[in-house]
């Protein structure tokens, strides 16, 4: 009986050493509390009963289930790639070009336009959590070091959720670059307790827009949510308009399809570029997460009325496995859409640049492994 009680003793002791763990740095994970938060927040028109709002209505989250944990257990496995992803670890020009973009995975860019260079939703941690131990993993290495970038004009940020702004992430930027960080209203008050200096904050509303000498950064409406804690909706979500003197980038970001981006393509296109989110959909939470084929449509609803249809470059897939869906079939479907609406697609690997005026054929590097 002895011995048995100190067995028991130890495993419980083992248990709480690795939940002490696991949970080690979470509260500075999170961020921002609601108070810090609440007093940027309260001036959007968007912002009612302490929370922000989507013009159409969207959920905030699945609600946890019997199917929702039966697919957990069964179907996760589905989200990762055969084998070992390949990674291209290109190195920018000394010039930023017209249009351009380089793929770090999942929704990490860098996109160039007319000479400047804009960092998005940079994510270079190997979890996208608040902690450390637990929480989704990479399933493909970065394919470049963060302070290899090139100095960079501008980091946007499409909303706080752990795979879109990762705190060693923003800590690494504040050392390595001196851009300033252009994000949805409520998210600086996350940056301010990261310590990033306040002049190098930017907080915009849907609508607003910044002017970093020609570059003009806008942010736009998405159909989405956001928390990082316990309470959803505290800070704003975006997708963002790049625009230099003549070319223009459409960066999605995350967000449910929505017939609003229409207008956004009449009010501020037409896009040399566009940059779509088309993985981690799924039925249950299909109206804060655009499958496949609604990026096609949404490609052509920004394109609406301007008669030029440029280059649409996948995002929000590979990287990081957050639903249910086989690992390739975001592109599949994804190209096998495109090809009936006559759309141009450029899949580039990890880390690989695409050229927006002259985008290569893309070659089917994912099949092996599907």
């Amino acid at each position: 009986m002895k011995l048995k009680n100190v067995l028991t003793a130890a495993a419980v002791t083992g248990v709480v050493g690795w939940l002490t763990w696991a949970a080690w740095g979470i509260p500075g994970q999170i961020g921002a509390r609601r108070g810090e938060v609440s007093p940027y927040a309260g001036g959007s028109p968007r912002y009612r009963d302490r929370k922000f709002h989507n013009s159409d209505p969207s959920s905030d989250a699945p609600t946890p289930s019997g199917g929702l944990l039966r697919d957990a257990l069964t179907r996760r496995s589905a989200g990762r790639p055969a084998g070992r992803v390949p990674l291209v670890p290109s190195v920018a020009p000394e010039v930023a070009a017209e249009v351009a973009v380089t793929w770090y995975g999942h929704s990490s860019v860098l996109v160039e336009v007319d000479g400047y260079r804009v960092l998005a939703d940079p994510v270079w941690s190997r979890r996208v959590s608040p902690s450390t131990v637990i929480g989704p993993a990479r399933l493909h290495p970065t394919p470049t070091p963060l302070a290899d970038l090139p100095p960079v004009d501008a980091v946007v940020v499409s909303h706080d959720h752990y795979d879109h702004l990762d705190k060693a992430t923003v800590h690494e930027l504040v050392r390595t670059q001196k851009a300033p960080f252009v994000v949805p209203v409520g998210i600086g008050a996350h940056l301010r307790r990261w310590g990033v200096p306040e002049d190098r904050i930017v907080e915009l509303d849907w609508d607003d827009s910044t002017t970093l000498g020609g570059l003009t950064l806008t942010c736009t409406e998405a159909r989405h949510f956001s928390g990082r804690g316990l309470t959803r909706n505290t800070t704003q979500w975006a997708s963002w308009v790049l625009a230099g003197p003549v070319r223009r980038v459409f960066f999605g970001g995350d967000s449910g399809y929505t017939p609003r981006f229409a207008d956004l393509g009449r009010r501020h296109g037409p896009f040399d570029m566009t940059l779509l989110p088309v993985g981690a959909y799924d039925e249950r939470w299909s109206d804060i997460h655009m499958n496949p084929e609604e990026a096609v449509q949404t490609h052509a609803d920004l394109e609406l009325g301007n008669g030029t249809l440029g280059v649409l470059v996948p995002i929000h897939w590979a990287t990081f496995n957050l639903a249910f869906h086989p690992w390739s079939e975001p592109i599949e479907r994804l190209l096998a859409a495109a090809e009936q609406a006559e759309t141009t697609v450029a899949v580039p690997r990890p880390g690989q640049r695409i050229d927006g005026l002259n985008p290569a054929h893309p070659s089917p590097w994912w099949v092996r492994l599907a």
